[in-house]
């Protein structure tokens, strides 16, 4: 009794989780460049004197999916959308250098180039910034250039370049605001061949109709184990009233 009571419970455990995990994905199913969050469940063994036939299952996110999204034309001058196995460089909260494939970028009242979720654009000498009321585009290599809106015959002047980073035999990871590290630390290369699409973004990978059917099936499984728990109490007070009998 006490074997199966540790397995119902893991396997809910386990489902709470995996239903968080899936909630997450569902929410930014439709955020610009969001990567699927992965789950990954190991299982614990509870040692002991007695026999270790108890084990619980640890589920945590130790991934994010790296599929390709969907690219859509948008037309603006600041949207790039990075392909292959690229990240765009970003300052992290905290100062530190993180990366990021979400290319919706806009121009703060201060000048300098943020993305979407308010982070920084880091170039070749930290954060790219821009003279106000100018004219900003992105080149396809990343440059950033500026065009003086009162000399329209001249030529727009590359002002910055945004980093382009390769993630290309390097081990990174996903952390709780979304942005992807380094695994111990350090920086991505940029990779001076990379190429972006401007006047286009790309879409989160997540796919909602899978996503929906995998929720389904979680609160089903929860389901199915909470019973199994149940079932457990009711084996056991059979088995006391037998003894009580006897």
């Amino acid at each position: 009794m006490d074997r199966l009571i540790y397995t119902a419970y893991s396997g809910m455990s386990g489902s709470m989780v995996r239903q968080r995990v899936i909630a997450s994905n569902m929410a930014n199913a439709q955020t610009v460049g969001f990567r699927a969050e992965m789950l990954n469940a190991l299982p614990v063994t509870l040692k002991g004197p007695s026999l270790e036939a108890r084990a619980m299952t640890e589920g945590e996110v130790r991934g994010a999916s790296m599929k390709q999204g969907a690219m859509i034309e948008t037309g603006n001058p600041l949207d790039i959308a990075l392909s292959g196995k690229t990240m765009l460089a970003v300052q992290a909260e905290d100062g530190t250098e993180a990366y990021t494939r979400r290319g919706d970028l806009t121009i703060s009242a201060t000048g300098v180039i943020e993305n979407g979720d308010g982070r920084p654009v880091i170039g070749d000498g930290g954060p790219v910034t821009v003279p106000l009321g100018s004219k900003v585009s992105i080149g396809p290599d990343g440059s950033v250039l500026a065009a003086d809106p009162a000399t329209p015959d001249q030529p727009p002047q590359q002002v910055a370049r945004l980093k382009i980073a390769s993630t290309e035999g390097s081990q990174i990871q996903k952390g709780l605001d979304g942005l992807f590290r380094v695994v111990g630390g350090g920086a991505l290369p940029a990779d001076e061949e990379a190429r972006v699409q401007t006047g286009a973004l790309e879409q989160s990978n997540v796919d909602p109709t899978a996503i929906l059917v995998e929720m389904v099936e979680a609160q089903r499984l929860f389901d199915m184990r909470t019973k199994l728990i149940a079932t457990a109490r009711e084996v056991d007070e059979h088995s006391a009233s037998l003894m009580r009998l006897t």
